[in-house]
C-alpha cells in the first residue's frame, strides 16, 4: 500500500498541470479595416457569423472554460486568411493548438453545412440578369456562367498516396468552381483527388446532371479539358477561319473571369494557397466553408485587404488532354455562336 501511494504521488508530481490562459479579444483590439486585414470580415460582420453559427458552435456548458462561438469563429477566420499552422493561429487568441484545431474543424463544418444555399444554381430572374451582363462583355447569347478546375495543393496522404498526385507532380484536391460575371460561386465540387480529370467531375456532378434535364436555361463556358455539349461551349481545338479564332478569342477572354474568381478566392483566403496539412477530408471542408465566405464576401461587396487589392488570376495552362467527346448539339449551338460573331 505505501509503494502504491508513492507511485500515485510521484505521477502527480510530476504531471502537468492544465493551465487556463487569460484569452485575448480580437474584437477588443482593432477596428474594422484591422480586421478585415487579419479575418477578411469587419466587426458587424462578424457579429453578424457568430450569431448564425452560434447554434452550431456553442457548448453546452462552459465546463473547462469552454471556447465561446466569436473566439471559435475568429480562430477559423484567421487560419482561413493567412494559412498559418494552429499553433501560431492559437497564440493570437491564447490557447492550445489542439483547442485551435477543434475550433477550426467545428467552424468549417458549420459553414460547409451552409453550402447547399449560399452556392446555389441560378433562379430564372438572376439567369436573365447574368445573360445581359455576359453579353455585353462577349457579344455570346445566353452564358450564365463559366467553370473551371483548381488544385489545392496538400501533405501526401497515408492513404491512397498515388490519387493525389497531379499531372504537375504535386498531391493535391482537384475543385471545380463555377461562377457568374459577379465573382459568385454557384457550384462547388470538392471531394476528388488531383489525377482526376476534370472532365469525369463534371460529369460526376450534380451540375452536370441540372443542365443536362435543362433545369437551367443558360450556357456554361470551359475549357478544352470539358466535353463540349448543348449548354457547354468549348473552344476550337484547331481553328481554321477567322469567325472561329475570333471565337476563340472572345471564349478565352470571357472565361477568364472564373480564374480571377479562383484568384481572389484564394488570395482573400490564403490557406487556400499553400499547403493544406489536413486529412484530405478535412481539407475539403474548408474549402467549402471558404466558398461560403467568399460568397457572403461578394453580395457584401467586402473589399480585399489592401495588399490584395489587384489578385492575379489564377495560373494554369489548358489541359493536355481535352476531353474529345462532342455532341452534335453542342457543334450546332457553337456553330451558331461563330456565324453570329
Amino acid at each position: 500500500m505505501a509503494r502504491l501511494i508513492h507511485r500515485l504521488y510521484n505521477e502527480r508530481a510530476f504531471r502537468r498541470e492544465r493551465v487556463i490562459r487569460d484569452r485575448s479579444n480580437p474584437l477588443d483590439l482593432y477596428n474594422d479595416e484591422e480586421l478585415i486585414e487579419r479575418f477578411r470580415f469587419c466587426r458587424r460582420d462578424i457579429y453578424e457569423l457568430v450569431e448564425e453559427l452560434s447554434p452550431d458552435l456553442q457548448y453546452v456548458s462552459d465546463h473547462n472554460a469552454a471556447l465561446t462561438p466569436a473566439l471559435q469563429l475568429l480562430i477559423a477566420l484567421r487560419f482561413y486568411a493567412n494559412g498559418a499552422f494552429q499553433n501560431t493561429v492559437g497564440d493570437m487568441i491564447n490557447v492550445h493548438k489542439s483547442t485551435a484545431c477543434r475550433a477550426i474543424r467545428r467552424v468549417s463544418l458549420a459553414l460547409s453545412h451552409r453550402l447547399p444555399r449560399s452556392a446555389h444554381l441560378p433562379t430564372e430572374a438572376e439567369s436573365a440578369v447574368m445573360k445581359r451582363r455576359f453579353r455585353r462583355a462577349s457579344g455570346i447569347p445566353g452564358i450564365v456562367g463559366c467553370i473551371d478546375g483548381t488544385h489545392v495543393r496538400i501533405q501526401a496522404p497515408s492513404e491512397h498516396e498515388y490519387l493525389y498526385v497531379n499531372r504537375k507532380g504535386y498531391h493535391s484536391i482537384n475543385v471545380q468552381i463555377a461562377c457568374d460575371a459577379n465573382y459568385k460561386i454557384f457550384n462547388l465540387v470538392a471531394r476528388w483527388p488531383g489525377s482526376t480529370h476534370d472532365a469525369r467531375i463534371l460529369r460526376e456532378s450534380a451540375l452536370y446532371q441540372d443542365f443536362e434535364a435543362g433545369r437551367v436555361n443558360g450556357l456554361l463556358l470551359g475549357d478544352s479539358g470539358y466535353p463540349l455539349k448543348h449548354w457547354l461551349m468549348t473552344p476550337i481545338i484547331a481553328p481554321r477561319t477567322e469567325q472561329e479564332r475570333r471565337y476563340n478569342t472572345i471564349h478565352t477572354t470571357t472565361r477568364s473571369l472564373v480564374e480571377r474568381c479562383i484568384g481572389v478566392l484564394k488570395r482573400r483566403f490564403h490557406c487556400l494557397h499553400g499547403e493544406m496539412r489536413m486529412h484530405p477530408e478535412r481539407v475539403c471542408t474548408v474549402i467549402a466553408a471558404c466558398t461560403v465566405l467568399h460568397n457572403i464576401c461578394v453580395t457584401k461587396m467586402i473589399p480585399l485587404p489592401r495588399q490584395h487589392h489587384q489578385p492575379v488570376p489564377e495560373e494554369g495552362v489548358d489541359p493536355v488532354d481535352h476531353a474529345g467527346h462532342e455532341d452534335v448539339g453542342g457543334r450546332l449551338v457553337r456553330t451558331r455562336i461563330i456565324n453570329a460573331l
